[in-house]
């Protein structure tokens, strides 16, 4: 195992050359809103962009959303010339998540680095998750009004489906216990349908395919998280996963991705107790779908702090103080040893306890309660084996959100929040 302390840009060094030949590159987060996280992520994955060829950067975010930004940071027409335009108009809670001062910065540079290069070979910035129903849904509609009015019928059948439960999905979720309340064949008919345009060249067609894929994914989603137990989770990951398939097969041979997303999803669930409830994680299905070799996982984590998160779901985001890691887990064993930063590689034959061992290993979502520490937020993990790489931040900041367009919380991510 290296252990490289952290300070200069150059000290990633020794983690870029872990990771520069991999097929796609998992950077994780302990939480949605610590500064710190995000700050080095985006100097690891500008990195890999600029060095090393990488092709596009996919975040735990909505499509819809992120297209707007994607639009924007390669200079498609229509997009906002100005990044933070656009990251400023995600309106589901909770916002901050991307729309953040320190997404803005990444997301200026990947435009300025993008301007510079022929339109085929801009990276892209795109949006992994499933819970843009309604989104999803207003932008296959005004992509058929322009290019296929004849296929509105499909999509028309679906919207008419789930419009009588307005934007409360999870009624539709009580709802579909019911046969006669599915909306599956109105589903798989317009996802059929899009499925066939997207065969076209365009990244309207291929846009408006991947929305599809989200009605559907959503639509399952929905139905499965009233059940309880971990299928919503699945469907979830697995939808994230099957996502990044199709990105990597549109960008074409040799194409390469990095993804952002918190460590719940980016770690190997097969190193946590989540297995024990049957969970799996987007990191696992990488590594079982591009082999041990062709991905890299990296995880964070922190001893105290603050960071930007919500007391209460759907509540205003505030910046709340991460008291110290209890005694005995993970991050309080790595404050004890490590230096204020440092980055950790891991393999090899001589690994310590603390890398083979399972330590509990901190998680914070976007709801946090700091009172909890004694008894929650922490998952029981082996470090070596949840991921490749891990970088220690012994202390961190709060995040800095934009001004956002925010609507009140939904039931979409309760109770996970990760």
């Amino acid at each position: 195992m290296l252990v490289q302390r952290l300070g200069a840009p150059s000290d990633l060094d020794p983690l870029l050359e872990r990771v520069r030949d991999v097929r796609v590159v998992m950077i994780g987060e302990a939480t949605h809103g610590s500064h710190d996280y995000y700050r080095i992520r985006e100097q690891l994955t500008r990195r890999l962009i600029a060095e090393c060829g990488f092709s596009f950067v996919a975040v735990e975010g909505d499509w819809p959303d992120c297209d707007r930004v994607n639009r924007s940071v390669t200079a498609a027409s229509g997009g906002a010339t100005e990044p933070q335009t656009a990251l400023e108009r995600f309106e589901r809670w909770p916002t901050w998540m991307w729309s953040n001062a320190e997404v803005a910065r990444f997301c200026r540079w990947l435009r300025a680095w993008n301007l510079e290069r022929p339109e085929t070979s801009r990276a892209g910035f795109h949006g992994l998750d499933v819970y843009s129903l309604w989104e999803s849904m207003q932008a296959i509609f005004d992509y058929l009004g322009e290019e296929d009015p004849a296929s509105l019928e499909a999509a028309q059948d679906a919207y008419r489906c789930f419009e009588p439960y307005g934007k409360q999905v999870e009624e539709y979720g009580l709802a579909s216990r019911f046969v006669s309340a599915r909306c599956e064949e109105e589903v798989v008919r317009l996802l059929a349908r899009t499925r066939e345009h997207a065969a076209t060249d365009g990244p309207g067609a291929f846009s408006a395919w991947q929305n599809a894929e989200v009605v559907a994914g959503a639509e399952r989603y929905y139905r499965e998280m009233v059940a309880g137990g971990p299928g919503s989770w699945n469907i979830r990951d697995g939808h994230m996963a099957d996502t990044l398939d199709r990105l990597l097969d549109r960008y074409g041979p040799g194409a390469r991705g990095v993804v952002w997303a918190h460590n719940t999803h980016v770690g190997d669930a097969r190193a946590t107790d989540m297995t024990d409830d049957g969970m799996l994680t987007i990191g696992q299905l990488a590594r079982e779908r591009y082999g041990p070799d062709g991905v890299a996982l990296i995880g964070f984590g922190s001893y105290h702090g603050t960071v930007t998160a919500a007391p209460r779901w759907g509540s205003p985001a505030e910046a709340m103080v991460v008291p110290p890691a209890r005694p005995g887990s993970l991050e309080h064993r790595l404050h004890e040893l490590m230096p204020d930063r440092a980055v950790l590689v891991f393999g090899g034959p001589d690994q310590p306890g603390w890398v083979t061992d399972t330590l509990d290993h901190r998680a914070i979502g976007v709801v946090y309660d700091p009172s909890f520490e004694s008894w929650g937020n922490y998952v029981p993990t082996r470090l070596g084996d949840r991921y490749d790489a891990f970088v220690w931040c012994d202390e961190t900041t709060a995040l800095h959100p934009l001004p956002a367009l925010t609507t009140p919380g939904e039931m979409e991510t309760y109770p996970a929040g990760v």
